[in-house]
């Protein structure tokens, strides 16, 4: 098993709940029996994708994820429910969370809004330093996803860096770092030994 006593003390340190997880499965079932009755936003996220979150949610809460239903008021509505589920581009070993997003929903629901956010991290997403998940979120994350959504930018061509593009359909347009959490809304990470998402 991935050890994730550093981070889980520095994430602890700073305010964090955090909780560890041998797999995805573990992680999801645990979401689907404390999450109940509740309106649930989802930010755009191959990791809870790849855990069946929005399925296994939706049997018993209202979800909205604006991959499963129209964009734009997706968006939107997510922004308003009780509780918001999203993933990270890198998690430092030091304790900071970053994101980088193109449209600022996933960001923006991370900062304000919601009783309680819950980041569902993989063992992928870990690194060292804040200047290696920075590093990673640029250069790993953010050019797979230009890959994976078909943008027209020179990092989706082989999927390997950040050109720091100036391309309309650039993806990387906002950098959010999370030092610990917002006051007023309850955060909790899950790590996961797995590896989950880009």
């Amino acid at each position: 098993m991935e050890d994730f006593d550093t981070v889980k003390k520095n994430l602890e340190d700073r305010g964090y709940a955090v909780r560890v997880f041998s797999t995805g499965a573990e992680a999801a079932a645990y979401l689907d029996g404390v999450i109940d009755g509740r309106t649930v936003g989802f930010g755009g996220s191959l990791t809870l994708e790849q855990m069946g979150l929005y399925d296994a949610l939706g049997r018993h809460n209202t979800v909205v994820w604006h991959w499963k239903q129209e964009a734009g008021p997706a968006r939107r509505e997510a922004m308003q429910t009780d509780i918001y589920l999203t993933s990270a581009n890198g998690l430092a070993e030091t304790g900071e969370i970053l994101n980088i997003d193109g449209i600022g929903n996933r960001v923006a629901a991370t900062l304000f809004g919601h009783e309680k956010v819950y980041f569902v991290i993989g063992r992928n997403k870990v690194a060292p330093t804040y200047e290696e998940a920075l590093w990673r979120a640029r250069n790993i994350a953010s050019p797979q996803n230009a890959r994976r959504l078909g943008k027209k930018t020179p990092c989706a061509v082989k999927g390997d860096r950040c050109y720091d593009c100036k391309s309309p359909e650039r993806i990387c347009r906002g950098l959010v770092t999370l030092w610990g959490p917002m006051m007023g809304m309850e955060t909790e990470i899950l790590l996961v030994d797995e590896d989950l998402g880009l």
